[in-house]
């Protein structure tokens, strides 16, 4: 009788702690929707289209992807006046985005390189493309890369020659490198120089062996060297 009610208590403890984590795991999902739902920039959102924007992003958040860019879209379309089932579609499809760009790179992908690689999905970069990248690229930071990689694209670049041209610059220059590259891109395209061929002609320079835009040394351990 006494090894009889030994058991039972031993399940009703064993079942009471199974229950207990399951519980907290439960409460910690439930904090990371409700964080977002609270968040105050949702307040914000054109009321018509808040309740699906905050659904949409809820689903994004319980499959670990970031809420901030889709968060940012549904302002933006608010602040543009857009008619609600356009900022609705916009933030649907940037989740979408967010979600390739995570099976694409893996579950260790950084907030950044997600949102980067989703705006290169969205400028109609192959997914090819961007697995090319982070294959090239091995351990290095892809935020920057794919981010200029996703500039290119919206700027008509083909993706192929935009793929290679990044990664060719990407393997010598750091990442301010780069940055300063895009800011000189946009200055020679405002002037009003064709977008591929500036591009080309701007990453071939920097892909040159020794040279840099920021003044540092360069990945390759080569001097660098300022642009006039």
């Amino acid at each position: 009788m006494s090894k009889l009610f030994t058991n039972r208590w031993a399940r009703l403890i064993s079942s009471g702690f199974y229950a207990g984590v399951a519980a907290l795991l439960f409460c910690f999902c439930s904090w990371k929707i409700a964080a977002a739902q609270q968040d105050p920039r949702l307040e914000r959102v054109d009321p018509q289209a808040r309740p699906a924007v905050v659904a949409i992003i809820d689903s994004a958040v319980a499959a670990g992807l970031p809420a901030e860019p889709l968060i940012d879209r549904a302002l933006e379309g608010t602040s543009k006046k857009a008619p609600a089932p356009l900022i609705v579609a916009a933030v649907r499809r940037l989740a979408g985005d967010l979600g390739k760009a995570r099976k694409l790179l893996g579950p260790g992908a950084r907030a950044a390189e997600l949102i980067a690689a989703a705006d290169a999905l969205r400028w109609g970069t192959p997914s090819q493309v961007l697995l090319r990248i982070q294959r090239e690229l091995g351990n290095r930071g892809l935020a920057v890369p794919l981010g200029l990689t996703a500039d290119l694209a919206a700027r008509g670049v083909p993706p192929d020659t935009a793929a290679a041209m990044v990664i060719a610059a990407a393997r010598r220059v750091t990442d301010a490198d780069l940055l300063a590259l895009q800011r000189e891109l946009e200055r020679s395209i405002a002037l009003g120089a064709e977008p591929v061929a500036a591009s080309a002609a701007i990453l071939v320079e920097v892909a040159a062996p020794g040279t840099g835009l920021s003044g540092e040394p360069t990945m390759t351990g080569g001097p660098a060297r300022r642009k006039p």
